[in-house]
């Protein structure tokens, strides 16, 4: 496999990460207008992506491959759950 190769798998591995860690700070922002965000943007979007990564590699060694629609809840799971954490820690 090339150096391409592995790159583009890499990224596609990684998109729903970059997508939900991306999306989920920016929806908070919108909907919870009444709590002021624990964190600055990028420092959320960090947080949420390496747990979201994370995830996303457990799941590749727990179930012995990509794309298992148990591993993407468990994501999803995890990077909200963080996110109300974040948002939560906040002190007012």
């Amino acid at each position: 496999m090339g150096i391409l190769a592995l790159l583009d798998h890499a990224i596609n591995f990684l998109a729903p990460a970059i997508w939900l860690a991306t999306l989920l700070p920016l929806l908070a922002r919108v909907f919870m207008k009444q709590r002021p965000a624990a964190h600055a943007l990028p420092e959320q979007v960090a947080i949420l992506f390496v747990v979201c990564a994370a995830a996303l590699a457990i799941g590749l060694v727990v179930f012995g491959r990509d794309g298992k629609m148990l591993t993407y809840l468990v994501m999803v799971l995890a990077g909200a759950s963080c996110q109300w954490w974040m948002q939560a820690s906040w002190k007012t």
